[in-house]
């Protein structure tokens, strides 16, 4: 992940030592820590399929339960039906449980999908590299975000990054696994800009944009200068292939850092207390508003964490028992930040003429057990569960698939992560199946060959 810690200043000397500038790489000396992610614009090869299509994925950490959210069974045995009536939504025939109103009135803009699955071991941390990269993670590969994919073929627009991560990566589920949120194999440059701070908090401001208190923008010229000097006089540095962090990263992530174009895309403070009011003042909330904010400015892929961790908030991981939470708690808590933020951003997008060419998906690691356990809750189930999708070219109102009457496995039209990959690469104009370079320069298709994107979604 490219992180800032922005408390950590550069250490000045009378001399800088050949070793002291590889080791610093251009970084501290602008108070940024991640500039490898500027080097994918000059890194990725010639765009691919390029085209306007952008993409919010809202990541559902935890695992949302698919019988008590949008794949309700009101016939079933009250054991697995659970304790939610059902409502009817925007789109003829679409059904959703009743802690959905506002979500209800814009079915119509999204489709559900509820028969994915995946026979992977029902841990958070399978389920979040599946559903994230199309893959599993084996025999030591880890395979690239979807999104980093994207920025890798594409590049990036102007001087804002191609993917952002907010608020902060996934951090402990339980299974001490990479979580696919990273660009694997492709190399740490096309990693996402990592936000790593909570929108939602008074005075929110992005410190990897700001140089840190002691280091203002003319000290920073300044030392951009002792950069140009560098290059002018240390034959040997710049003949290390270390060397290389001081090229285009550098000028790069001083552009970016003094760019008014990159802070304005951030600059929450600016959108109407109205406005921030319509997504909720939750961190969710908030990361939903920034998302947009930077989709509208140019930013190709934001990836939205729920939450960062299942075991120090309430969140979807229903097991009932402690430190988690039961079913009706989360339907107090969770359902409704998650409702209020969704439906704003569907609105708000609609609104700004920027659903027409933005993908909007939001998706867990699996779903919950059919069955309630004796404490009030389900445990995980990657047999069977439902994600959402629409915008851009994905058409909206639509249900594939079915699971069976007790929502244990697929009845109809299954899907495995991969073809939710797939589907994605499709609407960005991408072929699913173009290859990248691989680990040790083996050829790696973006999805396995036998995976092809959800026809029915087009």
């Amino acid at each position: 992940m490219i992180r800032i810690d922005a408390k950590k200043g550069p250490q000045f000397c009378d001399g800088f030592t050949r070793r002291d500038f590889i080791h610093a790489g251009a970084l501290p000396l602008l108070g940024l820590t991640y500039p490898k992610f500027l080097a994918a614009k000059a890194a990725a090869p010639a765009p691919v399929g390029d085209s306007d299509v952008n993409c919010i994925m809202l990541f559902l950490v935890g695992g949302p339960s698919h019988i008590d959210t949008w794949d309700p069974k009101p016939n079933a045995p009250e054991e697995i039906r659970g304790p939610f009536k059902t409502i009817q939504t925007n789109a003829p025939g679409v059904r959703i449980t009743e802690i959905f109103p506002k979500l209800a009135n814009h079915m119509d803009k999204v489709s559900l999908i509820r028969s994915v699955y995946h026979t992977a071991s029902a841990v958070h941390d399978t389920g979040h590299q599946m559903m994230q990269t199309g893959r599993l993670f084996t025999g030591g590969i880890e395979h690239p975000h979807t999104g980093c994919v994207m920025t890798y073929l594409k590049g990036q627009r102007g001087e804002v990054p191609g993917h952002v991560l907010i608020p902060k990566p996934i951090g402990r589920t339980g299974g001490n696994m990479p979580h696919g949120q990273t660009a694997g194999y492709l190399g740490k440059q096309h990693d996402p800009f990592v936000l790593d701070a909570d929108p939602s908090v008074k005075d929110f401001k992005v410190p990897d944009l700001l140089p840190p208190d002691y280091i203002t923008s003319i000290r920073a010229d300044r030392r951009r200068k002792l950069r140009d000097s560098v290059d002018a006089n240390v034959a040997a540095f710049e003949k290390d292939s270390k060397s290389k962090q001081f090229d285009d990263n550098f000028n790069l992530a001083y552009k970016l850092m003094t760019s008014p174009t990159a802070r304005e895309a951030f600059a929450l403070n600016q959108e109407t207390d109205s406005m921030r009011d319509r997504y909720g003042r939750t961190r969710f909330g908030q990361s939903c508003l920034l998302a947009r904010r930077l989709i509208e400015r140019g930013v190709r892929f934001v990836t939205v964490n729920m939450f960062e961790t299942v075991f120090d908030e309430i969140t979807w991981d229903i097991h009932g028992s402690r430190p988690f939470t039961d079913i009706t708690e989360m339907s107090k808590l969770v359902a409704p930040n998650f409702d209020q933020a969704f439906s704003a951003l569907m609105e708000d997008l609609t609104e700004r003429g920027l659903l027409k060419n933005t993908v909007v998906t939001a998706l867990g690691e699996f779903g919950r057990t059919p069955k309630i356990n004796p404490a009030g809750g389900r445990d995980h189930h990657p047999g069977v569960w439902t994600i959402l999708m629409g915008g851009g070219p994905i058409k909206g109102g639509r249900v594939v698939g079915e699971s069976d009457e007790l929502g244990y496995a697929p009845k109809t039209r299954p899907v495995l992560p991969g073809e939710v990959a797939a589907t994605l690469f499709k609407a960005f104009n991408l072929d699913p199946h173009h290859e990248l370079p691989g680990p040790q320069g083996r050829p790696m298709p973006l999805v396995d060959f036998n995976l092809n994107p959800i026809r029915e979604l087009f």
